[in-house]
């Protein structure tokens, strides 16, 4: 957990991983102490970990509570990122798969080696048809290397995948990854495990989600309008695709967009009926979500840990007592919350790179700095 927080007058935070400055106008509080790296990545001012900022400008998202319309559509659905970061694991082999999302079997490699990465000998991750991306942690303890769709089929063996990634620093911004629909990264944002747990602080950091693109982004005519910082691309298919179900989503509903809670927005009269829903209702709010991927059928996804620090979407159901996976037309009070939440969802419309949560003074203490 976060330490008590001091205050310390941080008129300018640079980030030398990103070519620029975040200017404050105000003097900032920063939580002191000590950052895990593992479990906290990336720097203070790396955009998973920078709060929403008092200039924000919040423009509608328009997100329904059922996507597509669908009673059957998965609300929330799980998208799970493959992390581990075991530098001192056995050096494992990822040879090149075409499998993709074809429905072909990724288990057996088709050309040549991509990588080799840590990894422990009993992990294992089976073959789906999911985004099933990966994060490993090489053996200087800093170099984060990315792959997406991520299989290992048997314990001890080689692994699998399409791509990798340029390789990041554990350190510094974080941004790039290997979610495929936007370039964001597979690491940052994503539900760890020991996160969300009952009696425990909510997430302190931005999330990461995948939306039906058909439904609620915008239509784009060229690749380049189809994506917003801080994506680097949209999907390949992005054209003509994004957007064209019902009319598509606002103009400000593009891959990567940020999606936030106004601050006008008193949560505590949203009608939630669980914890972990206020908790999560907190982190919109403090931190926001970015659209990083396409569900590609009506859905919305939420990033969460699966490794081998174990299971976050078995802690929920330990914890909660209800699958986090749910059906649109569940009664269930973790589903309604879930749909409350998302009709309740902005776009931060001037986050950039200058003013990352749309600048001014952020709504929490930055995370404390790495040492």
């Amino acid at each position: 957990m976060i330490s008590s927080p001091f205050t310390t007058s941080l008129w300018t935070i640079a980030s030398t991983t990103l070519g620029t400055a975040l200017l404050l106008s105000t003097p900032v509080a920063v939580n002191a102490g000590a950052r895990d790296p593992l479990k906290f990545p990336f720097a203070s001012n790396s955009i998973w970990n920078m709060p929403i900022g008092s200039g924000a400008v919040y423009v509608p998202a328009n997100m329904p509570p059922v996507p597509g319309g669908n009673a059957w559509a998965p609300m929330p659905e799980v998208e799970e990122e493959n992390i581990v970061l075991r530098p001192l694991a056995p050096s494992t082999p990822i040879y090149y798969s075409n499998a993709g999302w074809s429905g072909q079997n990724r288990c057996g490699g088709t050309g040549g080696l991509l990588t080799s990465v840590p990894m422990p000998t009993d992990f294992t991750a089976p073959h789906d048809n999911k985004n099933s991306t990966a994060a490993f942690l090489r053996a200087d303890g800093r170099t984060v290397v990315q792959t997406e769709p991520f299989t290992r089929c048997s314990a001890g063996g080689s692994a699998t995948s399409f791509v990798v990634m340029p390789p990041v620093d554990l350190y510094g911004d974080g941004i790039r990854g290997a979610h495929g629909g936007s370039g964001l990264s597979t690491l940052g944002g994503t539900l760890r495990v020991g996160e969300l747990r009952p009696g425990g602080d909510a997430p302190r950091h931005a999330l990461k989600v995948a939306v039906f693109a058909r439904q609620v982004l915008s239509a784009c005519s060229t690749r380049s309008a189809c994506y917003r910082w801080p994506a680097t691309n949209a999907d390949t298919y992005a054209v003509g695709f994004y957007g064209n179900y019902n009319g598509g989503g606002s103009g400000a509903m593009r891959m990567g967009a940020l999606l936030a809670i106004p601050a006008a927005k008193d949560i505590d009269a949203l009608g939630l009926e669980t914890e972990q829903g206020k908790k999560l209702a907190w982190t919109l709010q403090n931190y926001g979500a970015y659209v990083v991927d396409d569900t590609y059928a009506p859905s919305f996804g939420i990033a969460t840990e699966s490794g081998p620090d174990g299971s976050w979407r078995e802690q929920f159901k330990a914890d909660w007592k209800v699958d986090f996976e749910q059906r649109a037309n569940a009664a269930t009070a973790w589903s309604r919350d879930i749909k409350r939440l998302v009709q309740t969802l902005a776009v931060v419309d001037n986050n950039a790179p200058d003013r990352i949560g749309g600048g001014g003074a952020p709504r929490q203490p930055l995370a404390p700095s790495l040492q």
